[in-house]
């Protein structure tokens, strides 16, 4: 059984420890910062000595080896404690510094192998449910070691505070530091039921759905204005209904239960269309307007694997049109 990361990068330590004064002084400069460093963390040569697996003395020694290539005195030894100086502390902070990024380094490469680890997905509640969590199984099983943790809502997260590492949204992107990746384009459609039309009559020109009852979108950005093109010139109309909600699958829903005419990315009502329980309406006077669909992360060398294999994994599976 493998043992789990923290265990075996305790290992790898021990084993640099293990050595004797002689090889760590001319073994690679890492081993001597990792051993300087666990010296002050002792705070006694005797301390670093358990830590290490070697001697006190053998400790000592290896220090004066590293202050002899110096050139300077790192530390001042008393019978009671030991002193950094002034250029002790410059070189235990460099230390620091370096074994963090060797860390980082390795971990980054180990990740290049098996990615691992939780990555918390953020996506919005229809294209979430109806376009991501179907290819989840999938990603489970090329990628057994990472914990997905999925939230679909239609509230925007802040990807860059840290409340996701991948958040999926539609339409124009606002400025910030994010890397994004285009996954697709939602294209928008006019649909009604066929028992609804049979009813309320079919809508001819986009005048005429002043007669009907237009369902919408709740958002604060959402107005009931919905936009239409004749003879080359776009143009817009405002229309009216008694239901509103939050997502285009609710919506779809309404609509197909017979309750009116509304405007959706198409994505989430294809499925309906298909089997017929919806028809699209006024297709001639569509603009053709889309919705651009966004993976957006934060990017940059330091990038966790698994949010790179989860975004090329998403930009393969859905980088095409959704609707």
């Amino acid at each position: 059984m493998e043992a789990p990361p923290r265990v075996q990068k305790r290992l790898r330590a021990q084993r640099i420890y293990a050595l004797d004064a002689k090889t760590i002084a001319n073994e690679d400069r890492a081993r001597s910062l990792a051993l300087f460093a666990s010296v002050v963390d002792g705070g006694s040569f005797s301390a670093a000595s358990r830590t290490v697996g070697l001697t006190p003395s053998a400790v000592a020694r290896a220090v004066d080896r590293i202050e002899a290539r110096l050139g300077v005195r790192l530390l001042l030894r008393s019978t009671r404690a030991l002193t950094l100086t002034a250029e002790g502390q410059a070189y235990l902070l460099a230390a620091r510094r370096i074994l963090a990024d060797l860390d980082d380094a390795e971990q980054q490469i180990a990740d290049q192998g098996a990615p691992r680890g939780r990555l918390r997905v953020s996506a919005a509640l229809s294209h979430g449910r109806l376009c991501v969590v179907p290819l989840l199984g999938d990603f489970a099983h090329a990628y057994p070691h990472i914990l997905t943790d999925v939230a679909l809502t239609d509230t925007l997260v802040d990807v860059a505070a840290g409340q996701a590492d991948v958040a999926i949204r539609f339409g124009p992107l606002a400025d910030s530091g994010l890397t994004a990746r285009k996954l697709g384009e939602s294209r928008r459609v006019i649909v009604a039921a066929p028992d609804y039309l049979a009813r309320a009559g079919t809508p001819q020109v986009p005048e005429d759905l002043h007669a009907h009852n237009c369902l919408n979108f709740n958002f604060r950005r959402a107005e009931p204005i919905w936009p239409f093109r004749r003879d080359g010139r776009d143009f817009s109309l405002s229309v009216e209904g008694n239901i509103v909600a939050n997502n285009g699958e609710t919506l779809g829903q309404l609509a197909a239960a017979g309750v009116g005419v509304t405007r959706v990315g198409r994505f989430s009502v294809v499925s309906e269309i298909t089997d017929g329980r919806l028809v699209p309406l006024l297709e001639d006077y569509n603009p053709g307007d889309v919705e651009v669909i966004h993976a957006v992360f934060v990017g940059g060398s330091t990038t966790p694997a698994r949010v790179r294999v989860f975004v090329d994994f998403l930009v393969e599976r859905l980088g095409s049109p959704v609707g």
